[in-house]
C-alpha cells in the first residue's frame, strides 16, 4: 500500500514539472521569455554599433596623425603651440610675436643642455619615450595632493604636444600623444629629438628656442649660456609666460637653485662651479618677491 502511494506521488510531481516548464501559447512564462531575449539582441546590437563606430573613429584618427620620418632632416617650419599663441594674440587684438632660430646641439652649452635635461626628464637617454616610473609616482603625487600635476611627461612627449597637438588635457589628446610620441622614438635618434625639443619649446611670449631664450633674457648665444643661466632657463619651463628675469618670481629661483644641487649631485658640476653657479642665481634673480601667490604648476 505504501508502495502505490509513493508511486502516485512521484507521478502527480512529474506531471507537475512537466506543466510548469512546457511553453503555454499564451501563457505569462512564454511572454516574458520571448521579451528577455529581443530586448537582450537590440541592447547587443546597439553595443555592437557603438563599438565599430569608436573603432572607425579610432583608426580615423590614427590614420590622420602626422608621420615623424620626415623630422629626421627637416626642421618643422611651424608648430601647433606657435600657431595656437599665434591665434590667442590675435583674438586679444595684438599682433604675433615670434622670435626663434634654430642651432644645432653643439651651438648650445653644455652646462644648458644639463640643467633642461635634469629639470624635464632626467631618464631622457633611459627610456622609449614613457617614463613609467615618472608615471606612477606622478599618480601617487596626484592621489595625495587630490589634483593631477606635472611631472610625468617625458621631453618626447612635450615635443610630441608643441609639434601637433593643442595644450587641453582631454583623453582623446593624451591619447594622440602617447602615439606620436611612439612615432618620434621610433623615427628618430635621441639626440635630434633633444635638438628639435630645444628649439620648438616656449621660452617667454613669442619666444621659441633655447637660442631665441637666450638672447631675450641674457642677450647672448645659447653656446655662452652659464650654468645658473641654463638653470634658470630649466626653471621657466613650467609656465614660461608667467616666469621670466624680471618677474621676481620665487619658484623659479628656488627651482633654479635645485637644478644646480641636482647638477652636482650627478656631478655635472663641482663643489666650486656649483657654488659659483648659486651666487650667479641670486645675482642674476635678486632677492626679490613676488607680489602675489605663485602656483608651482606641478614642481
Amino acid at each position: 500500500m505504501g508502495t502505490r502511494t509513493i508511486k502516485l506521488k512521484q507521478g502527480n510531481t512529474g506531471k507537475t514539472k512537466q506543466s510548469s516548464i512546457k511553453p503555454g501559447k499564451g501563457g505569462k512564462g512564454g511572454s516574458k521569455g520571448k521579451a528577455s531575449s529581443g530586448g537582450g539582441g537590440w541592447v547587443g546590437r546597439v553595443l555592437m554599433g557603438l563599438f565599430l563606430v569608436l573603432v572607425v573613429f579610432v583608426s580615423y584618427e590614427y590614420a590622420r596623425l602626422p608621420d615623424a620620418a620626415p623630422l629626421l632632416k627637416e626642421n618643422p617650419k611651424t608648430t601647433a603651440l606657435i600657431e595656437q599663441r599665434a591665434e590667442e594674440a590675435r583674438e586679444e587684438g595684438h599682433k604675433p610675436r615670434r622670435r626663434q632660430s634654430w642651432v644645432g646641439l653643439s651651438s648650445v652649452s653644455k652646462p644648458a643642455i644639463d640643467a633642461v635635461l635634469l629639470s624635464e626628464d632626467a631618464s631622457f637617454y633611459l627610456h622609449e619615450g614613457v617614463d613609467t616610473k615618472e608615471l606612477e609616482n606622478a599618480l601617487q603625487e596626484a592621489i595625495r595632493q587630490g589634483k593631477l600635476g606635472r611631472g610625468a611627461s617625458t621631453l618626447t612627449q612635450q615635443l610630441a604636444k608643441n609639434l601637433w597637438l593643442s595644450t587641453d588635457r582631454s583623453l582623446l589628446r593624451k591619447a594622440k600623444e602617447l602615439v606620436l610620441t611612439r612615432r618620434l622614438e621610433e623615427s628618430l635618434p635621441k639626440n635630434r629629438i633633444l635638438s628639435l625639443y630645444l628649439n620648438v619649446v616656449e621660452w617667454g611670449n613669442g619666444v621659441y628656442g633655447i637660442e631665441a631664450g637666450a638672447r631675450e633674457h641674457f642677450d647672448i648665444p645659447a653656446s655662452q649660456l652659464s650654468a645658473a643661466q641654463g638653470a634658470i632657463l630649466a626653471s621657466m619651463l613650467p609656465a614660461p609666460r608667467k616666469r621670466s628675469v624680471s618677474s621676481g618670481s620665487r619658484a623659479l629661483k628656488k627651482r633654479a637653485h635645485w637644478i644646480i644641487d641636482q647638477m652636482q649631485a650627478v656631478r655635472r658640476l663641482s663643489a666650486e662651479q656649483a657654488r659659483a653657479a648659486h651666487a650667479e642665481v641670486d645675482q642674476l634673480l635678486g632677492s626679490r618677491k613676488s607680489e602675489t601667490a605663485e602656483d608651482d604648476e606641478g614642481h
